[in-house]
């Protein structure tokens, strides 16, 4: 099975650079698109039909802003928006699709890098998600997060982490939280996999910091421990352009 995650930075946008000729090459099972930018009835026909998937979405309130969609091949046997709580639905930032044996979260989480508030609002984000995942993990549930996790968790994640000490995104309260997950069985398959590996999934726009390759590391799959092992491979598909983030695929039996 291949699951595909990409922040498009704006869903309109991203149709206009190629977005799904490259996904229709692809193929994946299911791709999971985040800050869409966008809601349905704001797209033409053309643009919301991508043939052979189910699609699902969950804008924000705001127009133009935040909201992610995941598109199946098959039908999903479960779908489910949000967090069940109001503060961080009206954001569209959460869709969790159940298949044949594991529950699938797309998740855009909040950038904290317009004042210390949001970092606040982060941080419960990843609060709430986790309180919600440690449930459902001891019901024996599998499940897969992935998305948008707006943070670089170790130094290797980003090109310049003694510069980034005290930029949101790279706090040690936002890498904290990264870490916890881990620490409530959840294993970053791609660090698993590749140790060593520097490789980004985020650039920003200023100071052709992708010609430079100055990135960050901040798009994830974050899978069960119980998972872990039917995964074989995770790529960040670091040439593909048309937003500030690039896809990264997971391959999993």
């Amino acid at each position: 099975m291949k699951i595909i995650t990409w922040n498009v930075n704006g869903i309109r946008a991203a149709l206009g650079k190629n977005l799904k000729s490259w996904l229709f090459e692809q193929s994946p099972d299911v791709f999971c698109l985040q800050e869409i930018k966008a809601t349905p009835q704001q797209l033409t026909d053309e643009q919301r039909d991508f043939p052979g998937y189910r699609a699902i979405w969950n804008p924000a309130q705001r127009p133009g802003y935040s909201g992610v969609a995941t598109f199946s091949k098959q039908e999903p046997i479960e779908v489910r928006l949000g967090l069940d709580e109001e503060r961080f639905d009206v954001e569209g930032r959460v869709i969790c699709t159940r298949h044949d044996d594991f529950l699938l979260y797309n998740i855009y989480f909040p950038n904290g890098q317009r004042g210390y508030d949001r970092v606040e609002y982060k941080l419960d984000f990843y609060a709430r998600l986790l309180e919600i995942c440690d449930s459902l993990h001891a019901a024996g549930e599998n499940i897969i997060l992935t998305g948008d996790f707006n943070t670089a968790h170790q130094p290797i994640d980003l090109a310049r982490p003694d510069e980034n000490e005290t930029t949101s995104g790279f706090l040690p309260e936002e890498r904290a939280w990264v870490q916890k997950y881990l620490e409530h069985g959840f294993v970053d398959v791609y660090r698993h996999m590749y140790p060593e590996r520097v490789q980004y999934t985020w650039w920003t726009y200023r100071m052709a910091a992708r010609q430079r390759n100055i990135g960050w590391r901040i798009d994830y799959f974050l899978v069960s421990e119980s998972l872990a092992g039917r995964v074989r491979d995770v790529i960040i598909h670091d040439g593909v352009t048309g937003s500030d983030h690039c896809p990264v695929e997971l391959v999993i039996l």
